[in-house]
């Protein structure tokens, strides 16, 4: 899962375990070279954004909660999601206008702790306060400076063992790698421990917790049944679920809606989640504490990252199968794949080989065990575990048209709804294309967990890394090799 630690609808996400897992969006964005203090332009949509700026950056709890209570009530409540971003970040330095109008602004915001560059957008009410609808940003580049060149794969591969060696003496990647090419790992790696106080040290074999990356196979049991015949993308959720306890949502929100992020079903971390969260047993338990809500707005007009979304696309599954979530993903898309070492087993039962997963505390100081913050166990929308080697099994037989026809394959992975400038929300999958380069996956992250599946279809290459330590741990390294590997075969 992707759990939010700022919720201002970003696309940031997967760099800081927001997203997400999930969802990063990487463009090649050179930073821009004039130190000279930028102007904002005299529009309220620029207005706001540098306000919002200016009291994200104060780091100071009374001005950002005074912010959201005037201009984005409906995020007071993440106030201190927000402070732990700020602290992450180290707040942002405008950098350039990319475009503006009235209520619509876009430019480039440089990260102050790392010099990483992200591209924001926001959009304001029309009238006065002129309050905010939207606040995008958008990492467009994993590394400080300039996007690196493509170069020879033997070139690549040995930029990526100094930085694995770097990254790993500096602390800040604990895990596995698997880098393959039409099928044949090139590169495998594992690096620190898996268990801190035992002094395990992380294997190939080792299995670490996905986040959001369950979202795939989620999406992959769904494909099948609409192959079979027994679920239409275009059906209300309704129609499956039939007792579902918010009637609008039922009547509204349908199954592509659901897979696309745009059914408006929201999140279901917060206050709820954090009270009852040893005792969401099932996925029809998540349904029974949060099913009341409302759409967060009309489904279908815009794009929001919903983990509730994939909780009520896991009880579709179970609905129409007859087969609990996980019996269902195990017999139709694990075994089918040959992943042996991928589940979502409670919490309290023995799991040979998984990492603990370790996070840092807020305010800082040394790896903590993120034991606290973990569901009962993983669901439809995230939060089960796998190897590295089981990732690369599952994008050999997605790719193999083990799992779905070439047909349903294609829906499955090709992307629908933008999320970004270089980069469209699949099913499950997240379809972007930087500099011409185009790759299909999903990534995760959460307190103590990160990792990235990314799959290149023009090249053959698909890189797996997984990781026990807060994102952008994983996500990072990914990066890094997909910046640099050769484009085509």
């Amino acid at each position: 899962m992707r759990r939010p630690r700022l919720l201002l609808r970003l696309n940031f996400l997967a760099a800081f375990a927001l997203a997400v897992g999930g969802a990063l969006t990487v463009g090649a964005v050179h930073r821009p070279q004039t130190q000279a203090p930028v102007q904002f332009p005299d529009t309220a949509a620029a207005k706001q954004f540098a306000a919002w700026l200016a009291a994200f950056n104060s780091g100071d709890r009374d001005t950002i909660l005074h912010f959201f209570e005037k201009n984005m009530p409906d995020r007071v409540s993440h106030i201190d999601d927000t402070l732990d971003f700020r602290k992450q970040t180290g707040g942002f330095d405008f950098k350039q206008t990319v475009d503006s109008a009235a209520t619509r602004f876009t430019g480039l915001v440089q990260e102050k702790a790392s010099g990483r560059m992200a591209r924001f957008e926001i959009e304001v009410e029309a009238t006065e306060p002129h309050r905010i609808l939207t606040l995008d940003l958008e990492l467009v580049n994993q590394e400080a400076g300039p996007p690196p060149a493509r170069v020879s794969e033997s070139e690549a591969i040995s930029a990526l063992k100094a930085e694995l060696e770097k990254q790993t003496a500096a602390d800040a990647f604990s895990g596995a790698v698997l880098v393959s090419k039409n099928g044949k790992p090139i590169f495998s790696g594992a690096y620190g421990l898996a268990d801190r106080a035992k002094k395990t040290p992380n294997t190939l074999d080792t299995k670490f917790r996905l986040g959001s990356m369950n979202k795939m196979f989620t999406a992959t049991a769904v494909l099948q049944l609409v192959e079979a015949g027994k679920i239409q993308l275009d059906a209300p959720l309704g129609k499956y679920v039939v007792d579902y306890p918010n009637k609008e949502v039922a009547a509204k929100v349908t199954i592509h809606q659901l897979l696309t992020h745009t059914g408006g079903t929201g999140d279901f971390f917060g206050p709820e989640f954090d009270a009852h969260r040893m005792e969401l047993h099932t996925l029809q338990d998540y349904v029974t504490l949060l099913g009341n809500r409302a759409p967060r707005f009309e489904p279908g007009s815009k794009f929001e990252y919903s983990n509730f979304g994939f909780i009520l696309l896991g009880v579709v599954i179970e609905r129409v199968s007859g087969q609990s979530y996980y019996e269902y993903v195990e017999e139709h898309v694990f075994k089918p794949a040959g992943m042996t070492a991928t589940n979502s087993l409670p919490e309290d039962q023995a799991v040979g080989n998984r990492s603990v997963g370790y996070m840092k505390p807020e305010g800082g100081g040394d790896w903590t065990p993120n034991t606290n913050t973990l569901p009962y166990r993983g669901t439809s929308a995230g939060g089960g575990y796998s190897t590295v080697g089981d990732l690369l099994r599952f994008a050999a037989a997605l790719t193999g048209h083990k799992l779905l026809n070439e047909h349903f394959t294609e829906l499955l992975t090709t992307g629908k709804v933008a999320t970004g400038p270089v980069a469209k929300y699949a099913y499950g999958f997240e379809d972007r294309t930087v500099d011409g380069v185009r790759s299909y996956g999903h990534g995760g992250g959460a307190p103590g967990m990160n990792g990235d599946l990314r799959i290149y279809p023009q090249s053959g290459y698909v890189i797996a890394v997984l990781a026990n330590l807060d994102p952008p741990a994983a996500t990072r390294i990914s990066q890094f090799i997909g910046n640099r590997l050769p484009a085509n075969r």
